[in-house]
């Protein structure tokens, strides 16, 4: 498959994937000279809304520089070692795609893709942004129960969108009022159904106020724009009966929101680059009052892990999130900014969690994925009174437990051996020790 098909199937996946770090994939598509310095610099200067715009602006020069060099982009993004470390989930994407393969290579893979079940209209469906859906692909079968007029989400996105019908889906998320650069208001909405979830952008003050989290409602005529699914008139969207989201679609819908960053020791935060994206569990030890720095109020705080402690800043809105904080509370800052002042400051998507407890737990774990693997740590996916968290356990415990040699490409070993369940001691959102069943 050419360079050119490929990132057009998977162009909104990519997008929100390289949004986590744009300077990173800036730097990196300079050096490896896919864009020059000139382009470099009007790129990093450019004047768009959010961090999207950016990296969209990026990839359509890229991509309309040619094959060859769309070839290039490609194997970049799946070669780099930093871009694969910082973006893992590139490899979910690009899976079924090699950089390179022969022609005998792209024999077999064309023989094995006729056995594969039809994927439908994919390139429709991964132009709008939101989750997979989990179902098995249907045609009117998710439309059972529903007028002609009504699609699910699933099939929104398998298939587009037509002017005579509409979604109906719950609310999960609504951000904050944006302002364009045509000092147009536009907000974005996480929707889901009981089939899937997706991201809305909708225009105007007046749905923003009246739009609200936890309530259902119609959507119609709906607009394919570039990246966005957009609504831009009031009359289009109408409250309707509640809808019943499964758990899933409902955390999903959240993320398209609010995207997950790594869970990170501060230890490690202090050696990353200069605006990382990270999330980060602690003690807040100090707290300092508001300020108000160029028009912009700040609340800083100091936040402390174990014999590590870093100072935090929050922004603005952000403020209000952390105003019921008190010396001693255990919180979790999800998808902060790490700074070069060896601090971390808010960003749109930061959001608080209390910790309920930091007592010792013993619980059994099941292991469903791997985040992120590294000789010092890993980051597990894992099933826990019913819901599935991210947990960071030392890969040596890792490696201990589980009878392994701890090496460089030890992921791969345990790719093979998940799912499996361990017993565990956690704390918070580490794991202190663990023991496999089968070997006591």
């Amino acid at each position: 498959m050419a360079a050119y098909d490929i990132l057009r199937r998977n162009k909104t996946s990519i997008l929100e994937t390289l949004v986590a770090d744009y300077s990173l994939i800036l730097n990196k598509a300079e050096q490896n000279k896919l864009i020059t310095r000139r382009e470099y610099n009007n790129l990093k200067s450019i004047n768009k809304v959010d961090a999207e715009g950016h990296v969209l602006a990026l990839v359509d020069r890229i991509i309309n520089k040619g094959e060859k060099n769309r070839q290039a982009f490609l194997k970049l993004l799946q070669t780099d070692a930093d871009i694969r470390e910082t973006f893992p989930e590139l490899k979910n994407i690009f899976s079924p795609h090699p950089v390179q393969a022969s022609s005998v290579d792209n024999t077999k893979k064309k023989r094995r893709r006729k056995k594969e079940p039809e994927e439908g209209t994919r390139p429709a469906a991964d132009q709008l942004e939101g989750s997979r859906p989990v179902k098995k692909p249907k045609t009117r079968d998710s439309q059972d129960g529903k007028a002609p007029w009504e699609k699910s989400i699933f099939d929104l996105k398998a298939s587009g969108i037509l002017e005579t019908e509409a979604i109906v889906g719950k609310v999960v998320k609504k951000s904050e009022q944006l302002t364009s650069t045509k000092k147009t208001v536009y907000f974005f909405l996480g929707v889901a159904d009981e089939t899937a979830s997706v991201k809305l952008m909708v225009y105007g003050k007046d749905l923003h106020r009246r739009i609200q989290e936890g309530k259902s409602y119609m959507f119609k005529e709906l607009i394919k724009d570039g990246l966005y699914v957009k609504v831009n008139a009031s009359n289009k969207v109408s409250e309707t009966q509640h809808v019943n989201v499964p758990e899933e679609f409902e955390r999903e819908a959240e993320r398209l929101l609010c995207p997950e960053s790594p869970l990170t020791s501060i230890k490690d935060i202090k050696s990353s680059r200069p605006k990382t994206h990270v999330s980060v569990e602690g003690t807040v030890t100090q707290i300092y009052p508001v300020q108000k720095v160029k028009e912009k109020k700040t609340k800083r705080f100091k936040l402390k892990q174990e014999a590590e402690e870093i100072s935090v800043t929050m922004w603005d809105e952000a403020t209000k999130r952390s105003k019921d904080l008190s010396v001693g509370h255990v919180i979790l800052l999800n998808n902060m900014t790490y700074s070069e002042r060896a601090s971390l400051n808010s960003s749109k998507f930061t959001k608080i969690t209390k910790v309920q407890s930091v007592c010792i737990r013993k619980v059994t774990l099941e292991i469903r994925g791997i985040k992120k693997a590294t000789l010092k740590e890993t980051h597990l996916e894992v099933d826990l009174d019913t819901k599935l968290l991210t947990l960071v356990v030392a890969s040596r415990l890792l490696a201990k437990t589980l009878d392994f040699q701890l090496k460089k490409d030890f992921k791969k070993d345990l790719l093979e051996r998940i799912p499996l369940s361990v017993e565990a001691e956690i704390q918070g959102h580490r794991i202190l020790n663990m023991s496999d069943p089968e070997n006591i």
